[in-house]
């Protein structure tokens, strides 16, 4: 959605959006005062800050995290909840391109991953779902690792986040389960000033029951439903892993031995003598755009590799870690043959629908009118409340096929287990398009509709040894047939749900290409010309069993093959989560802390200098 020019002159000016900062983040490799560290952390993102700020919980322990973005503070973007997704396409991301998609016609989409202080959890749409309790089953026998299963995992989505309550104050009992949240740095919450659509969405799923039942708390491990949006939104502000996590201890100064270099690109990693056969990365070269100087810092401990599902595999590939026929003829030496780096590239696909809507009340006015914007924001900007104080849409919706649809008699239930969905749908009270000015009269909704548990797999890879050049991104959107009638099914289900009684005399129709979409075929068209990506990248750096083949890191996230390398971020997922990522990010993350703490104290145990 476009935002009006005004909004430029308030971010200079409101000087409320700022804080002073105690401590002062590295901007350059010139100012580090050490070459070691405990731990070197690649990527200031959703995982790599949750790493870092728990491991340096130790005084003893000295951290260094290396982020290619810039900071995160004052970024008026990233901070309103309601400019959510304005940060597209700047320099606070990284702003991917992938190759031509066969499966949508040869239409080539960007990819949205976060360049800044917390990564995508500073630039992502906000919504906060872990995923249904199959989901992290899942995980557990595909990696053969019960430590993945939920029963294993739910401390750590405790020790994530915690349930706060929207800034307009309003009674949500039954429209969420604190019961079911943590204790965590991420503050979750309902929207605040839910729209008129919102109670329209929450009545017809009451109204309908069956598949599109009513669901009070995605977070309760049973993702099917209909129900009110879970947002990473506390006080009224997004809450990221750069706010939650790291900014408390840059304001309070009480954590000096940790390091934050921003503006820093890591060129490679490189191996120290092999330990038993196995070579060791500890090492870590660094560099920054338009400078030919290289920098070298080094972990005593482990390098933890945080840079996500599209920049880990480019830095393992630059490295020599990888495939061996990818790195070779651009002259990188093989130090690690693993051929599933970069593959399984994973991502929702999704489609946004507008509909014309016999409503004044929808919030396409305070996209338009410049005076109405002013008024809205100076209410944020003083109160935290207000419309700009959350997301324009409030509910969303998670649904399973139907029980006898031939999709699942043809391709077998691709989803992780009966609770959790095949299908998205996100609503929104206005023209919520991406990028897109607002139509200049009308009043709108919009309605995004989503494959969640995709069958079509991509792949990243090397086209150059450049550092600072870009992979090649390669997510084959719609490759199986079973995701393009998945999407043709959600299309359905979108138009069978707002054609009920509640919505009579609210809805005129739908805009653009869907006008004309009216069998299954059009639909099929409709869905290769208009699908785009949620950003929600991952697997390329798979977990596996210990004893697998494939794969790229094993069940206690070390990359196979190596010593003192191990990943930490979405990468990792061995399946996508039939939710949004940031979530399970999360989880991953604080469940990696435990293993590299383990690691640490194996270390000490072998040195002498711990008991066990």
């Amino acid at each position: 959605m476009a935002i009006a020019p005004f909004l430029l002159a308030i971010y200079f000016a409101s000087l409320t959006i700022y804080r002073s900062v105690a401590v002062t983040i590295l901007t350059s490799p010139d100012e580090l005062k050490s070459s070691q560290y405990d731990f070197v952390v690649i990527g200031g993102g959703t995982a790599g800050l949750v790493v870092a700020t728990r491991l340096t919980e130790d005084p003893k322990v000295r951290v260094l995290v290396v982020e290619a973005g810039g900071r995160n503070e004052g970024v008026l973007n990233s901070i309103v909840p309601y400019f959510a997704v304005q940060l597209l396409g700047t320099s606070s991301d990284w702003n991917f391109t992938t190759v031509p998609q066969t499966g949508l016609l040869n239409r080539t989409l960007p990819i949205a991953r976060g360049h800044i202080l917390g990564g995508s959890s500073s630039i992502n749409r906000l919504d906060y779902t872990r995923g249904s309790n199959d989901l992290y089953d899942r995980w557990a026998n595909l990696t053969g690792d019960p430590s993945w299963s939920w029963a294993s995992l739910e401390k750590y989505y405790l020790r994530s986040s915690r349930l706060v309550p929207p800034t307009d104050g309003r009674d949500t009992t039954g429209d969420v389960d604190p019961s079911t949240h943590g204790f965590g740095p991420i503050q979750v919450s309902l929207v605040s000033l839910p729209a008129e659509l919102d109670a329209r969405v929450v009545n017809t799923s009451r109204l309908l029951g069956g598949r599109f039942d009513y669901t009070q708390d995605w977070n309760s491990g049973n993702s099917i439903g209909i129900g009110h949006t879970q947002c990473s939104i506390g006080q009224g502000v997004r809450s990221s892993s750069a706010v939650a996590y790291l900014d408390p201890l840059i304001d309070s100064s009480s954590r000096p031995n940790l390091s934050i270099l921003i503006n820093t690109v890591v060129t490679k990693l490189l191996p120290s003598e092999a330990s038993h056969g196995v070579p060791e990365f500890k090492t870590v070269e660094l560099g920054q755009v338009n400078s030919n100087s290289r920098f070298r810092v080094s972990a005593t401990k482990e390098v933890v590799l945080s840079a996500g599902a599209i920049g880990t595999p480019h830095i393992l590939m630059l490295s020599g870690i990888g495939p061996k026929e990818v790195m070779t003829p651009l002259g990188i030496t093989t130090l690690v043959d693993l051929p599933s780096v970069g593959q399984n590239l994973t991502d929702h696909p999704l489609i946004q629908t507008h509909f014309l809507v016999n409503s004044t009340k929808t919030f396409d006015d305070v996209l338009r009118n410049e005076t109405l914007a002013q008024q809205t924001f100076a209410q944020w900007n003083t109160t935290r409340q207000g419309l700009f104080a959350g997301p324009s849409g409030g509910t969303i919706g998670f649904l399973r096929l139907p029980s006898d649809s031939p999709l699942l008699s043809r391709f077998g239930d691709p989803a992780s287990g009966p609770h959790s969905p095949h299908i998205e749908l996100i609503f929104a009270n206005a023209f919520g398009a991406v990028g897109v000015s607002v139509p200049a009269t009308g009043n709108f909704m919009s309605i995004s509709t989503g494959v969640v548990s995709p069958l079509s797999r991509g792949f990243i890879t090397l086209i150059s040894s450049d550092p600072f050049g870009k992979p090649l991104l390669n997510p084959n959107f719609l490759d199986n047939d079973f995701d393009v009638f998945a999407m043709v099914q959600a299309l359905k289900d979108m138009q069978s749900f707002i054609s009920t009684d509640p919505w009579r005399g609210i809805v005129i129709g739908p805009t653009g290409q869907l006008v004309d979409a009216t069998t299954d075929e059009q639909l099929q068209l409709y869905a290769r010309n208009a699908s785009v990506s949620l950003n929600h990248s991952i697997g390329t750096a798979r977990m596996s069993p210990f004893s697998a083949e494939w794969g790229v890191v094993n069940p206690d996230l070390l990359v196979k093959g190596t010593r003192g390398l191990s990943v930490v971020d979405a990468s990792v997922f061995p399946s996508i989560p039939e939710c949004h990522t940031q979530a399970p990010t999360y989880i991953v993350a604080e469940r990696a802390v435990d293993f590299i703490k383990r690691g640490m104290a194996c270390v000490l145990v072998e040195l002498g200098l711990s008991e066990g």
